[in-house]
């Protein structure tokens, strides 16, 4: 028996990378698992081994039921259509994990003082407004089941400055995950549902790896910053996305966990 046998879990920018490892450890724990990405094929990107055709296959093949869906969740009506299609085929959703955004684009500048509209509207969007719009369809099924494991990913990034004024559209939509994070806690914790939310530091994801993370030169400048002395790897998130979303977290709402090896501390 596993720890999530009968349960239902979206995740949201599930095709690759950290929602991917997220994808595969609830389906290990038992869950029959909803991935849903703007592109369900984004594993190739980045060239990411799968051990199937697709994702949805992977899960099938660890004994699951799985769905892809390939929607842009930075729109509203097309979240709830989402939604309304897991309810028809699954009767359920009791877990979500909010994967989607990152600091994507080149911008001309992402400094707090002169940050471009556009490219802070599209990283808000990506960031912020997705999990906001997640949460909100998932949130008329889990408040009538009187249960629901929500789990929103921000970022160190969101947790502190930095030191610099760089990437301050990244940085304010991650802090704004945190704090919606935990009025919606208090929104919904009177119907029996958990929401809580991860922080991940410098993690070895396949996009990360592709940018250069891992290279001596970049490994040189982090390793003396993290009390970890390593870098983290996706794995170690989904670790604490299951602690969130089974019964060792019962009493735990309204939190965010920074998983970085000690890189943010307080």
């Amino acid at each position: 028996m596993g720890k999530l046998d009968g349960r239902v879990a979206l995740v949201a920018g599930g095709a690759r990378g950290l929602g991917r490892a997220y994808v595969l450890h609830l389906a290990r724990l038992g869950a029959d698992v909803v991935i849903n990405d703007i592109d369900l094929d984004a594993a190739k990107e980045y060239d990411e081994a799968l051990t199937a055709d697709t994702v949805m296959a992977e899960v099938e093949n660890l004994g699951r039921r799985s769905l892809g869906i390939e929607t842009d969740v930075t729109q509203r009506d097309a979240v709830f259509a989402m939604v309304d299609e897991i309810m028809d085929k699954f009767g359920r959703i009791d877990i979500l994990v909010n994967n989607t955004g990152g600091a994507l684009g080149k911008p001309k500048s992402s400094m707090a003082s002169d940050a471009e509209e556009e490219y802070y509207n599209y990283i808000m969007a990506i960031n912020l407004s997705s999990a906001i719009f997640c949460c909100q369809a998932v949130s008329v099924p889990m408040k009538e089941a009187r249960y629901g494991r929500i789990v929103n990913v921000s970022s160190q990034a969101g947790l502190w400055s930095g030191g610099s004024g760089s990437g301050m559209p990244y940085k304010v939509a991650k802090a704004g995950v945190v704090q919606y994070t935990r009025s919606l806690a208090a929104d919904l914790g009177p119907y029996g549902i958990n929401v809580n939310c991860i922080a991940p530091g410098w993690i070895l994801s396949s996009r990360a790896i592709a940018s250069g993370r891992n290279s001596p030169e970049t490994r040189e400048r982090l390793l003396p910053q993290i009390p970890l002395r390593r870098l983290g790897m996706p794995e170690d998130c989904a670790k604490v996305v299951e602690f969130l979303v089974t019964d060792l977290s019962d009493y735990v709402t309204g939190q965010c966990i920074p998983v970085c090896g000690g890189y943010v501390s307080f």
